[in-house]
């Protein structure tokens, strides 16, 4: 069969399926999510475009499907994403009801991509327009491809101070052995095919917004229409005597992966700071290193965002992989022979053998380059930025891990979230309000953590939760923790009961509130599904 062959393939009756239900087919080998929705059959790809879930096992609502594994949504009728992680779209297919059978029709090269870039435009040389972007995370990326798809046809430069194209930032602390080149987002010649400028090892240093000038390290400047400021956040630094020693890290690039995965095999290695990123690089040297140390000041791991029962959990999860604890405490010197790391002191006095040390004690905005600048910032450095992604500086918009903005479900409460999920989010919205189409950020905060082959889901935003409702058992690592205020959940995390958490991050979307008592019912599963 030629690649180009039409297939048509009877997938089931009208009447097998009842409306609002979606199920997978599989067609010539490929995985087809077929849905019906107001008496009308639609089918798209089944693999979400981020990590190839199955959308089948996520949550449908109207004509938007939610990935049950990070939070990721499509809309069945075209495929197009309508909510991140993720850059593709899904492939989309015809589908025919004849005497009451339902029928893909569709060709054998077309079932061959899994993804769908969306169309995009180029530059025109009659465009005069510059939309500069600093930085290359996710908000940076989506606000470029964005402004492409929207129909933009300005120059669009995007600027870092890396060596790297955009890359996947997530993986750096769970496969901390890969190439940059292998977590590469899209591949150099993407860039180029859609007239997006990356230039990397640029740094910005200082932007004139009175002459719309961003000013470099290298002495060049660009002048720019619109500006996107997305320049995430950057390691906190150690302060105790010792941490200029030699084989002490920091988590930023795939160099810095690289260079502790390389230093710890078969070394001693101490993690300072007991939240994500320190915990997941405990997690992957685990069976790499000759000893794995973890200093926390809180309980437990994680303590803070998902609450003690569940970081104990993660705690014992990896303590069976061999790695030891050091709670409630924190490091009063990092010791060394010939400039080269020996040894952690505790508070009390308690030394920890370390050849290697990987620092995780929090991040700060990079924002320290907007000094004398008039965009807005707050006291931790994070810029203000409106429901549109607008700093206080017209023409000037900021996205992502260095941003607080009024978070939709919180009523417009600041926050300054450092997720994957929501860079992604702000920088598509900063895209279509560059653009004027007045589209606010209503994004309900989803991430997730991954453990020796385990995955924590979560969404919402919990701070000042004041109690946790526990489901399932936390030992058989099966469980569900909701984080109630006032008696409403505010935010929910698991661990192997998808799709709750996209369940929930749906039905706060919509703004309808989960009680207390709907978490408490016996059968709160199918309370939840009917909200």
């Amino acid at each position: 069969m030629s690649g180009n062959e039409m297939i048509t393939q009877e997938l089931c009756k009208d009447l097998d399926m009842k409306d609002g239900e979606m199920r997978e087919f599989q067609v010539q080998g490929q995985s087809i999510l077929l849905v019906k929705n107001n008496g009308v059959f639609s089918a798209v790809g089944n693999k979400c475009s981020h990590y190839g879930a199955p959308l089948s096992k996520g949550v449908l609502v109207g004509d938007r499907v939610r990935c049950p594994w990070h939070g990721a949504c499509f809309n069945v009728r075209n495929g197009d994403i309508e909510e991140f992680p993720g850059l593709d779209s899904l492939p989309c297919y015809k589908v025919t009801v004849e005497n009451g059978s339902v029928c893909i029709v569709t060709s054998k090269k077309a079932l061959e991509s899994v993804k769908r870039v969306k169309s995009m435009s180029s530059r025109s040389t009659g465009d005069r327009s510059t939309v500069v972007i600093i930085g290359t995370g996710p908000a940076g990326l989506v606000c470029a491809e964005t402004l492409r798809q929207e129909g933009y046809t300005g120059r669009i430069v995007m600027v870092t101070r890396e060596k790297h194209i955009p890359y996947d930032r997530t993986k750096l602390s769970k496969a901390m052995n890969a190439t940059a080149v292998e977590i590469y987002l899209r591949p150099t010649e993407f860039y180029k095919e859609h007239d997006i400028e990356v230039l990397t090892e640029k740094e910005a240093v200082s932007i004139s917004t009175d002459e719309a000038k961003v000013k470099f390290k290298d002495g060049s400047v660009l002048q720019y229409s619109q500006l996107l400021i997305a320049t995430g956040s950057r390691p906190r630094e150690l302060k105790c005597p010792g941490s200029t020693l030699q084989n002490v890290f920091y988590l930023r690039s795939p160099e810095d992966a690289h260079a502790i995965s390389e230093a710890a095999t078969g070394k001693n290695v101490v993690v300072m700071g007991s939240s994500f990123i320190g915990i997941e690089v405990a997690a992957f040297l685990a069976d790499k290193a000759s000893s794995v140390s973890v200093i926390g000041k809180s309980d437990v791991p994680f303590q803070v965002v998902l609450g003690t029962q569940v970081g104990e959990v993660a705690m014992k999860m990896l303590k069976k992989h061999g790695v030891n604890f050091y709670m409630r405490t924190e490091a009063r010197e990092i010791r060394g022979s010939n400039g080269q790391v020996k040894e952690v002191m505790l508070r009390n006095g308690t030394p920890l053998p370390a050849d290697v040390v990987v620092a995780g004690i929090g991040v700060t905005p990079v924002s320290n380059f907007l000094k004398g600048s008039r965009v807005a910032k707050d006291t931790k450095g994070a810029i203000y930025v409106d429901q549109f992604m607008r700093t206080s500086v017209p023409d000037v918009y900021a996205a992502g891990d260095v941003v607080s903005f009024p978070l939709a479900m919180m009523d417009g409460h600041r926050a300054n979230i450092g997720h994957w999920q929501m860079a992604h989010s702000h920088g598509r919205i900063a895209a279509l309000n560059m653009l004027n189409k007045q589209v606010p950020v209503t994004s309900v905060p989803f991430f997730w953590t991954s453990l020796l082959g385990k995955s924590i889901r979560y969404a919402g935003y919990g701070e000042g939760y004041t109690e946790i409702v526990m489901k399932g058992t936390l030992e058989e690592l099966k469980f569900l923790a909701f984080y109630l205020k006032d008696d409403l959940v505010v935010a929910v995390s698991s661990m192997n009961f998808d799709p709750v958490v996209s369940q929930v991050a749906e039905i706060i979307c919509s703004g309808k509130r989960i009680t207390k008592k709907d978490v408490l019912a016996e059968d709160f599963i199918n309370v939840i599904a009917k909200l």
